[in-house]
């Protein structure tokens, strides 16, 4: 389900494909690794369905291509 984390979500990795990351595996690594933390963090915030959890991944994965496509010092 999309919601405004989904935002946060989109412009966080927009952010870090533009200005920081290029590396995919690097990017799913951190990316998956988050959300499974969040199965124990003991945060409301952290709270979600499992296809939420799938849709943050999904969110994810588009804003770090929008951001990667979208870098200055790519040839």
């Amino acid at each position: 389900m999309l919601n405004l984390w989904s935002l946060g979500h989109l412009l966080q990795w927009f952010i870090i494909g533009r200005f920081f990351l290029k590396s995919w595996p690097i990017f799913l690594l951190l990316s998956i690794n988050w959300e499974l933390l969040e199965l124990i963090l003991p945060y409301e915030f952290t709270i979600e369905t499992p296809i939420n959890k799938i849709t943050d991944l999904i969110v994810n994965a588009i804003g770090f291509y929008l951001g990667n496509r979208l870098r200055k010092d790519k040839k």
